[in-house]
Parts: structure tokens; C-alpha cells; sequence
């Protein structure tokens, strides 16, 4: 049988060559010799014998080949190489706008520097980094454009081999500014570090860590981040605009922060040639000025400790002109007397007497505090400001020679060359001749600012949330390089293609290293609940030069660093920390802003297969932007959260050309609501529970008011602002709570000891408290519960029943409740959701009312081709407009400006700005903060309100239109169900009580 087969197959084999081999002849006969040549080569035996043909004997090329097989063209790897990545796609699969191989993505945000070399070296710089004692880490603040990036640049030119002035175009390079629509928009977005090595005026070199922050009161959470690095404050004011709205801010958050106020008076050129005051005004001008940044520092320190006041005499005040390129204290300035006429005298004792009432006796050789008979100046004016005022008027008057004899007197001869300089680079170079290097500056902080070693523990006791009894702790407050690691992470800068991110962050104990496996804690991580942690590795290290970066192996405590390989688990803030360690590690506190984000928009993109990259791009968002928070509604819609529209449009450029790369459609700006009560809850409301064994019975009341600074329809919520600024915890034991309590707010000490809860979370302007009779109600099942109650009133007091806005405000009384004994029918699924409910009821009992923000607005107006009187008016009918009014206007001192005060909501401020310059002429320029919470006017829940579109609804129908407006845009009904909130007994009680009240009214 086998014979057979394999003879069979042998036959077949024979056939199909024979059939072939005829083929051929057929095609080729042209080609006789073509089949002997084809001929397979056999070994002779097996052939003799017919049965089996070897497989080297079959011609491979003329196998049969069926038609899906065949191969008419090479693979794409066998033509471009196994290495090279190749895609097949359908035809009209890729749109024609698209390009077959994408270019490389290269994104250009940021301003590149071509030499940033310095006078010291590396090394040294490193080198001081590992001494605590001789660094300073400090925050330039203050108002928009008062000077702070110039007055960086001032510095940089001090320790970089380059100048940050053109002599050309006579613009300044703005170093700090290092992105693109920075130096478009010429104002800082991003607060941006640097290192400098700066020299006092003893040649010591100390290592200064500086960040220069925006002025922009939208960015102010920028502010907010570079003060948690820092040590102290550098405040920067304008001389001649004098403290502005920002100024103010920038000192209370200073304040609370519990950092030293060093001032630097910035622009004093302006008094000389804009202003045109005379010596004597001028002095005048920078006393006050300085005296109402007394009084500011003042009236914070009532409520945050002791802060040191600016006095000129004391060293902690240096005048400048970062334009100009000089910068003095009163000490530098005694010592360049000393300098210049070659006399031996106290330098410290002559500029103790340079400031204030003090005049110069030339009869008797020494000061006084009364003039001379024949008449004088005060000191001050006499040898500061008269020498100052010399230079200027020689300089800018163009005379050569009288140039040349006033800078001689001074001991500074200048080049040929420099004359034929046009006037600005001529003042610059002729200053900065006088005056020399800013060493007063440095001398200001080394006295002024403490070092990182010695405010350590202070500053670790502020922002360190962990006992103080424990190793890590004390590490922190010695500064200890061996200890454990300990970093703090308050900023995160993306890479130039902007994919990740480097965090930016504080060393307080341990060093930090390259190669380094650590522990990453965000902002929810406790040792109880360590969900919100990861572990990362360490890739590289850098000092954070601004436009440049230098690298580095590692970075001992005190040190500013830049660390890459750790971003991708951070949101916010961090802590780093290593892998093991036998304590339980505490996290840094997370930063806590002077201002909410209360503008909304909402986004979407504009071709929806590209959500994911928006969705990406949000999330980079909220890593770039300290306080810009996003978030999905319940509707599927993505808004974001700002500030303010400046902020906001900002967020947008960035989530369009940087983050997500995908055209972005944007809703209408609108802004978050808030709900509270103003009356007592009309009757005790109860809710039970699904299964019908437990009930909650509750009260609804505002807390205490006061109404602050005697504004119309103005109130403030002294307790509220209270808890959100941290001035009580709810982590206190009863008794410290109850006593605070009793001792501020007057309440019933058995109430205040009674406190369970503030809410929405631990600082959330809402309380909950047990007002139950233990003769009533059982203590022990009731405290079974207390947790899942306070979930339920966080969980009501985050989405409130009006429009899903945070509740505001408003006091929580349990005042009875009946809770099963049996722990089975008390679990969480029941309890949670009934105290939400009874907590809406009681709500909704208590004559509900809407919030809304309202903007802090100062408007700054100089005056050049219109009376005060024309603008003042204007700015008064484009405020009563927009539901808004004015507090105060007052002419600034000194000045020909004038500055009006006012209050505007949040809601009617889009446009504001745009509207105010037309009416003005230009005139006016206006700063707008969040300020506080205002009741809106009308009964959100009245519906015999008619709300017509395409109408302004009147005033007092503006709650129910922003409601009901609110619960559209978010996909709810338009009017809030009682049904939803209510129980059957509880709906039958209210029916009861409306037939007993209408029956009497018969």
C-alpha cells in the first residue's frame, strides 16, 4: 500500500514536470535548448528507479503560485530597512491639510540667551550652596510695573559678563521675563528664579536666591508660591505711584507667611524728571510713601506677629532706579562720602542721621534736629538728594563741560566717547560711575533677612504639618545635610517641548542626588492614608538661572532646585522624601492664596476626536498654574477656573499653542455662585432613613455677621473668613475650640464645645454642630454615626440644592435623632445620603438667597487732557451701570493722579476695562481682586418671576434669572424639587402648616 502511494505520488511529480516542461517549450521557442537546460540534476540511482524524487530536484522557481500569493513588489522593510518605522494607511484615510510624516515638534515658548557666563565660577557658587549661614532666599513683590524685572536685571548685569541694556534701541532685555508672550505683553506671567553671587560692601560674597514674581494681582498665586520658598519679602515700590492695591496685598501676604519686609523704593528718577518736584517735595513724597507702608505693616502684624517697620535709618530701605542702573541705602551712600573726601568718620553714625528732622549746623560741624538760623535743608535733601539732582539736570541738560565738572567732584572721569552717547545710556553709565555696584542691596539683606540656617525653624514650625517632637523635625530645623531628606515642591516648569515637567521646590533637611529613589506626597497624603503617593527616581538636577540652567550632582538643605523625574504623580504641591524612614513623614502644608479662582469658562474642542489631547492639556494646565483649578460638571462639560480674564486668556494661549496643540471653542466667562441663608430654618426638619430605622431632625441658621467698614449692603463674615484663612482648626481639642469660640464670637460654651465639623472639607466656611439633649437622644449611637453625618453635611455643603454651588455661611444644628441600635441597619449607604437630604431641607427652610463674588476695583488716573472732574464722572456712570459703586476717590499725593475706589461683581466685569478706557480717553487704568461674597438681590426661589430673553432682568429678579441660568448650563431642571429633598411626612407637615396659617388669616 505504502509502494503504491508513494509511486502514485511519483507519477504525479513526473506529469506535472512534463506539463511544465511542454509549457515552456510552447513559450520559448525561440529558445530551443531552454528545457535541457531546466532539467533537474539527479543523483542517477533514484531516477533509475522511479520512486522518489530528492526536494533539490524540484525547480522552486516554476512552482505553482496561486494569485493571492504572489509578490509583484518589495516589502517596505526590504526597501527601507528593518530600522525604519513604516505605515500603510487606506486611501483618503489622512485629511490633505495633514502631512503625511509629521514634522518634529518644536515648540518655541521661551527666550533662548547666548552667553551666560558669569564673573564667578560654578564651583564657587556650589560651593556656597553647602553653607546655610551665607545664603539668602528672598521674593521680589510688588505692584504691576513698579520695577521688579528691571531691578533683576540691574543685578544680573552686576555678576553676568553681559549689559540688559541696548545702546541702540535704549530697551531693556527684561532677563526674568523668559517667555515669548512675556516680553509681548511686557508683564511677568511666571514667577522665575535665579541664583546670584552678590558681594557686600566688604567684598563678602553670599549667595542670593531671588525670584522675581509678577505684579499682576490675577497672577498673585505666583506670588503665593515664591513666598513659601522664600525668607523674606523684597517689596518694590514706585516712587512716584506710591502703594497701590497689589503693594497692600503683597505686605498682608508677607505678613501671614511670617517673613521680614525689606524695601527698595524703585524709580525715584520719576519725582526728578517726570514729577519735576523739587528736592524738598521729593523727600516729602518718599516719607510718606514709606510711612503708609508703615501703617500696613502695622495693621497686619496685629493679626500675625511682630514685623520689624521701614525706617531709611535702620538700613532696612534702599533707593533705586533699576532704569538707570544705581541703587543706594543710606549706609552706602555715608560710605561713599567717606570714599570720596578721604575722611575717616563713622560711616554708620553719619547715616543714622541722613533721614528724618535732621539738619546739618555747618557753624558748629553737626546735626541737629532744628535748622540753622540762616535757614536749611534736611539732611537728607542736602546730601542725598541735592548731589542726585545735580547729576540729573547736568546729564539731561547735554553741556559737556558742566557734565564733566559736576562728575569730578564726585571723583568719576569719563571717556570722550561716552559724551557722544545719547542721554539715557549717558545717565546710565554716569550712575552707575557714582554710585558703583549695588553692595548697599546686599548689605540691606544680610542684615535684614536670615539666613537660611537661622530662619529654619521658624519657618518649618509654620509650614510643616508633623509633630514637633519628632527626628525629621529637628533635622529640618538644623538644617541638617545627613538627616533625612525633606524637600518641599511649590512649582512646576515644563521642558522646552512642554510634554513633562521639572518641579521647582525648597531642600530643608538631607541632600538630594541625582540617581536618588524618593518617596513623592501630594497634597491628600497622610501616614493613615497613604493613597497619594509615588515613587520616583531622580534623573537630573539643575540651579534654576532663569534662561539658563546650570547642572548639579546634588543639593544640601536651604538650597532653591530644579528636579527632573518627579512630576508626573504632582498636581500642585509636593513633599519628596526618601523611600525608608522609621517615623511616620507629615507633609508640607499646601499653599494657601490671598484670592479664589471665581471666573469660569467652559471649553470644548473643536473637533471632538480630539478630546483626549484637551483633556491632556487641561490637566498640564492645572500643573502650570498654581491656582487654576479644572474640573468635568455633571453636564460632560470641562471648565476651568481663574482669576480673572487676563489670567484666563492667558491659560488659553497656553492650552492652545502649548499643552493640547488643538483649536479650543470657548464658552462666555461666567462666574461661581455660592448659596446661603439669612433667617433661622422656619421648622425642625427631619429626613429618615431609606429603611425607615433611623431619623435626623436638623436646623439651618447663618452664622454671625458683622458688617465691616460701614458699606452700603456691604457684610462681612468675620467668622467664615475665619476658618478659611486658618485662624481656627477644627483639629483643636474642644476645650482650645470652645474657648475661642466664647472668647471671640460670644457664643454658648456648650454649643461651641459641641462642634463636629467644618465644611465643605477641614477649612470650609460652614459648621455642624450636636445641639442634642442627652436625655433625648443616646450619645453613644449617635457618636456611631457622627462620621458618616459629616460626610453627608460635606457632601450637601460642596453642591448646594439651589444650583450645585458650594453652601456659604451657614450653621447646621442637629437638634434631634433616633438611631438604630443595630450597627447593620445604621451603615454608611443609609446615613450618608440622609444627612445630605435633611441638611438641603433645613437649608431650604432658612429662606435661601444666592452669592455672589465682588471685585475689589482701583482705578488709577493720570490727568493730561481732561479735568479730574470729567473723568471722575465717567468712571461713576460706567460703575452705576454695571451694579457697581464707588468707596472712595482721593488724589494721590504728589502727584497728578487721582485714585478711585470702588466695589463691582464679579459677573458684570467682563468688558469693564475696555468700556472704562473709551469713557476716559485712555485715561484710566484699573486693577480688579477678588474682594469678597455679596447676598444677590431677590428670592432665588420665587417662581412668579418671568425671565424673558433677550431682556436685562430688573434688580431685584437678578437671583432667580442666575439660578435658573446656572441650573441650565449645568443640565438640570430649571427649579429646584422639593420633592427631591423632602419626606413624604415632612412635605404632609408643610401642607399642615400652610391650611393652619391660611385659616388664620380667614
Amino acid at each position: 500500500m505504502i509502494v503504491y502511494m508513494m509511486s502514485l505520488e511519483t507519477t504525479l511529480d513526473l506529469e506535472i514536470e512534463s506539463d511544465r516542461d511542454s509549457d515552456a517549450e510552447e513559450e520559448d521557442e525561440d529558445l530551443p535548448d531552454k528545457a535541457a537546460e531546466d532539467e533537474p540534476v539527479s543523483d542517477g540511482e533514484g531516477a533509475a528507479n522511479g520512486w522518489i524524487t530528492a526536494a533539490n530536484d524540484v525547480d522552486m522557481d516554476n512552482q505553482i503560485v496561486l494569485a493571492e500569493d504572489k509578490k509583484y513588489y518589495p516589502t517596505a522593510e526590504e526597501v527601507y530597512g528593518e530600522d525604519v518605522e513604516t505605515l500603510v494607511m487606506d486611501e483618503d484615510e489622512q485629511p490633505l491639510e495633514q502631512p503625511i510624516i509629521k514634522p518634529v515638534r518644536n515648540i518655541k515658548f521661551e527666550v533662548g540667551v547666548k552667553d551666560s557666563s558669569t564673573y564667578v565660577s560654578t564651583q564657587f557658587l556650589i560651593g556656597l550652596m553647602s553653607n546655610p549661614a551665607l545664603v539668602r532666599n528672598v521674593a521680589l513683590v510688588g505692584h504691576l510695573h513698579h520695577g521688579k524685572t528691571l531691578f533683576m536685571d540691574m543685578l544680573i548685569e552686576q555678576t553676568h559678563h553681559m549689559s540688559t541694556f541696548d545702546l541702540n534701541s535704549e530697551k531693556h532685555m527684561r532677563y526674568t521675563d523668559t517667555r515669548i508672550d512675556e516680553q509681548e505683553r511686557r508683564i511677568s506671567i511666571k514667577a522665575v528664579p535665579m541664583s546670584l553671587v552678590l558681594e557686600d560692601s566688604n567684598s563678602k560674597s553670599y549667595l542670593c536666591n531671588i525670584m522675581d514674581t509678577p505684579g499682576h494681582v490675577n497672577f498673585s498665586d505666583e506670588m503665593t508660591a515664591a513666598l513659601r520658598l522664600a525668607d523674606g519679602a523684597v517689596l518694590i515700590v514706585d516712587a512716584a505711584d506710591g502703594v497701590l492695591v497689589n503693594t497692600e496685598r503683597a505686605i498682608r501676604h508677607a505678613i501671614q507667611e511670617r517673613l521680614p519686609i525689606v524695601v527698595v523704593i524703585n524709580k525715584v528718577d520719576r519725582l526728578i524728571t517726570e514729577l519735576k518736584l523739587p528736592p524738598k517735595d521729593a523727600y516729602h513724597k518718599l516719607r510718606h510713601t514709606i510711612e503708609v507702608i508703615n501703617n500696613h505693616i502695622s495693621a497686619g502684624s496685629t493679626t500675625a506677629g511682630n514685623v520689624q517697620v521701614i525706617d531709611p535709618a535702620a538700613g532696612n530701605v534702599c533707593f533705586a532706579s533699576a532704569s538707570a542702573g544705581w541703587s543706594f541705602t543710606l549706609h552706602s551712600f555715608a560710605k561713599l562720602y567717606v570714599k570720596l573726601h578721604g575722611v575717616p568718620f563713622d560711616a554708620d553714625k553719619f547715616a543714622a542721621r541722613l533721614w528724618g528732622d535732621m539738619y546739618y549746623h555747618p557753624d558748629t560741624r553737626n546735626f541737629k534736629k532744628k535748622p540753622p538760623v540762616s535757614g536749611g535743608e534736611r539732611s537728607f535733601v542736602q546730601f542725598v538728594l541735592e548731589p542726585l539732582y545735580k547729576i540729573y539736570s547736568q546729564v539731561i541738560g547735554e553741556h559737556k563741560k558742566s557734565v564733566e565738572a559736576t562728575l569730578a567732584e564726585l571723583g568719576v572721569t569719563l571717556s570722550n566717547a561716552a559724551y557722544k552717547l545719547n542721554v539715557r545710556p549717558l545717565l546710565r553709565l554716569a550712575c552707575s560711575s557714582v554710585f558703583g555696584a549695588g553692595s548697599g542691596f546686599t548689605d540691606m539683606l544680610v542684615k535684614h533677612i536670615p539666613s537660611a540656617k537661622d530662619t529654619a525653624a521658624r519657618k518649618v514650625d509654620h509650614i510643616y504639618t508633623g509633630p514637633k517632637n519628632s527626628m525629621i523635625y529637628k533635622a529640618m530645623v538644623d538644617c541638617d545635610p545627613s538627616g533625612p531628606l525633606m524637600v518641599n515642591v511649590t512649582k512646576l516648569y515644563p521642558k522646552s517641548d512642554c510634554s513633562v515637567f521639572d518641579a521647582f521646590g525648597r531642600v530643608y533637611s538631607g541632600t538630594i542626588q541625582t540617581g536618588q529613589t524618593v518617596r513623592v506626597l501630594g497634597e491628600g497624603y497622610s501616614p493613615d492614608d497613604e493613597e497619594d503617593m509615588t515613587v520616583k527616581e531622580v534623573t537630573k538636577l539643575w540651579i534654576y538661572q532663569a534662561r539658563d540652567r546650570i547642572p548639579i550632582s546634588s543639593a544640601p538643605p536651604g538650597s532653591w532646585v530644579l528636579i527632573e523625574g518627579v512630576d508626573a504623580s504632582i498636581m500642585k504641591t509636593a513633599t519628596l522624601c526618601n523611600m525608608d524612614y522609621d517615623e511616620d513623614v507629615y507633609i508640607f502644608r499646601p499653599l494657601q492664596f490671598n484670592t479664589l479662582p471665581v471666573v469660569k469658562t467652559a471649553t470644548e474642542p473643536l473637533n471632538p476626536s480630539e478630546l483626549p489631547k484637551m483633556v491632556e492639556g487641561l490637566r498640564k494646565i492645572s500643573k502650570s498654574y498654581p491656582l487654576a483649578i479644572t474640573k468635568v460638571e455633571e453636564s460632560g462639560e470641562h471648565t476651568i477656573l481663574g482669576t480673572g480674564e487676563l489670567y484666563l486668556d492667558s491659560i488659553m494661549k497656553d492650552l492652545r499653542e502649548l499643552y493640547s496643540e488643538v483649536e479650543v471653542k470657548v464658552a462666555d466667562p461666567v462666574v461661581s455662585f455660592c448659596e446661603t441663608v439669612v433667617e433661622s430654618s422656619s421648622m425642625k426638619c427631619f429626613a429618615e432613613t431609606p429603611n425607615k430605622k433611623n431619623k435626623i431632625t436638623m436646623v439651618g441658621k447663618p452664622l454671625n455677621f458683622y458688617s465691616g467698614s460701614g458699606l452700603q449692603s456691604h457684610w462681612r463674615e468675620v467668622l467664615a473668613e475665619d476658618i478659611e484663612n486658618g485662624v481656627v482648626s477644627i483639629d483643636w481639642s474642644r476645650k482650645t475650640l470652645g474657648d475661642f469660640f466664647k472668647t471671640k464670637y460670644d457664643w454658648d460654651l456648650l454649643a461651641a464645645r459641641s462642634i463636629w465639623a467644618f465644611g465643605p472639607d477641614k477649612q470650609g466656611p460652614n459648621i455642624l454642630l450636636d445641639d442634642t439633649l442627652p436625655t433625648e437622644v443616646d450619645k453613644n449611637l449617635l457618636g456611631a454615626v457622627k462620621d458618616s453625618i459629616v460626610q453627608g453635611f460635606q457632601w450637601g455643603a460642596r453642591e448646594g440644592p439651589l444650583c450645585d454651588e458650594p453652601i456659604r455661611n451657614v450653621k447646621f444644628k442637629i437638634v434631634d435623632a433616633r438611631i438604630a441600635p443595630e450597627p447593620l441597619h445604621r451603615g454608611s449607604g443609609q446615613m450618608i445620603p440622609t444627612a445630605r437630604r435633611v441638611a438641603y431641607s433645613a437649608f431650604l427652610m432658612a429662606t435661601p438667597r444666592l452669592m455672589e463674588p465682588v471685585y475689589y476695583v482701583e482705578l488709577l488716573l493720570y490727568f493730561r487732557y481732561k479735568l479730574p472732574i470729567d473723568c471722575v464722572s465717567a468712571i461713576y456712570t460706567v460703575l452705576s451701570r454695571r451694579r457697581g459703586h464707588v468707596t472712595a476717590d482721593v488724589p494721590q499725593p504728589g502727584t497728578p493722579a487721582y485714585i478711585v475706589k470702588a466695589f463691582l461683581p464679579v459677573i458684570e466685569s467682563f468688558g469693564f476695562e475696555t468700556d472704562l478706557r473709551y469713557h476716559t480717553q485712555g485715561q484710566a487704568f484699573c486693577l480688579s481682586v477678588f474682594d469678597h461674597w455679596a447676598i444677590v438681590p431677590g428670592d432665588p426661589l420665587d417662581k412668579s418671576i418671568v425671565l424673558r430673553p433677550l431682556e436685562p432682568a430688573p434688580i431685584q429678579h437678578l437671583a432667580r434669572e442666575f439660578m435658573v441660568k446656572t441650573r441650565r448650563r449645568k443640565g438640570m431642571s430649571e427649579d429646584v424639587s422639593i420633592n427631591k429633598f423632602f419626606d413624604e411626612a415632612m412635605v404632609v407637615e408643610l401642607a399642615q402648616q400652610a391650611a393652619d396659617l391660611h385659616q388664620q388669616m380667614i
